[in-house]
């Protein structure tokens, strides 16, 4: 294990379901002291790639931080006796495609959506602190839907406009078991794209109306997730949320900079937890929205 993995925990909340989750260490950094995107906002939240595993087949939702990431990720499942590997992106951010050279020789699945993206955003991607070079790209593209088979267990994967226009899920009907990607986050949803905030709280209306049972995200609590995931009540909380920031910026109102005292309904139902580090989300959030919908 190398120093950037050293806090990387492999939890498996289902049997072949693996989640490799980092971050969320008081006081540790990875990469610099300086601001990093791998540091500020990935690692200093919590980030999880996962694996489903079946007989001698894995599918990888998303390649981590790093190549040392996904090289741990790599080891493992060959460690379980995998012999072919599959890739699916749920969009195009740098947290969630940095360990894509470690599966070059492996077929990676994305959107149509995340393939422009990344091919819009090639030179800031292989030129960020700290850089993805050589930043390697999707080698099958679908829209909208998406069916696969990984051993026995079926697969399928959903294009929703949640956080990025490109959002895609991993949709499992048999365990109704969702993989999220950044489409729904724990404490709040970081708003990446807040002129489109009207299609993010349609698209989770959409979301809220599958039989899900359970929720693996991205970012989130490690022991919430290692413990089978979060309730289908995170998808009502990240639209509560939305939708108050919205409402509040175009009645003109001001919006509590406190995220402790804005979500606290949702806090209090412990369908999320609070997390200090989200108050510089909630912030970022507020700036946002305010300049996409105060034009």
């Amino acid at each position: 294990m190398s120093e950037m993995t050293s806090t990387l925990r492999i939890l498996e909340p289902y049997p072949g379901i693996f989640a490799y989750y980092d971050g969320r260490v008081s006081g540790k950094r990875l990469h610099s002291k300086s601001p990093n995107w791998l540091d500020d906002g990935a690692y200093s939240l919590g980030v999880a790639s996962y694996a489903i595993v079946d007989q001698d087949e894995a599918l990888v939702y998303d390649t981590h931080i790093s190549l040392d990431h996904a090289k741990a990720i790599r080891t493992h499942l060959e460690a379980l006796g995998v012999t072919k590997i599959r890739v699916v992106l749920s969009h195009w951010h740098k947290d969630h495609i940095a360990g894509n050279a470690i599966f070059s020789d492996c077929e990676i699945i994305a959107l149509t959506l995340t393939a422009e993206k990344l091919e819009e955003n090639r030179r800031k991607i292989e030129n960020a602190n700290p850089p993805i070079s050589p930043l390697v790209m999707p080698t099958t593209l679908f829209d909208g839907r998406l069916d696969l088979t990984i051993g026995s267990r079926r697969i399928e994967l959903h294009h929703f406009a949640i956080h990025s226009a490109d959002g895609n899920v991993v949709w499992m009907p048999d365990e109704r078991l969702l993989l999220a990607g950044d489409t729904l986050e724990d404490t709040v949803t970081y708003i990446s794209e807040a002129a489109e905030i009207g299609t993010h709280i349609a698209e989770l209306a959409r979301m809220a109306s599958w039989p899900i049972a359970k929720i693996l995200p991205a970012h989130g609590d490690a022991e919430r997730i290692a413990a089978g995931g979060y309730e289908p009540g995170l998808i009502d909380a990240n639209r509560a949320y939305l939708r108050r920031m919205a409402g509040a910026v175009a009645a003109g109102q001001d919006i509590d900079p406190s995220l402790r005292s804005f979500a606290a309904e949702e806090i209090a139902s412990g369908v999320v937890l609070y997390f200090a580090p989200y108050e510089e989300v909630h912030a970022g959030n507020i700036a946002a929205v305010k300049a996409a919908l105060q034009r």
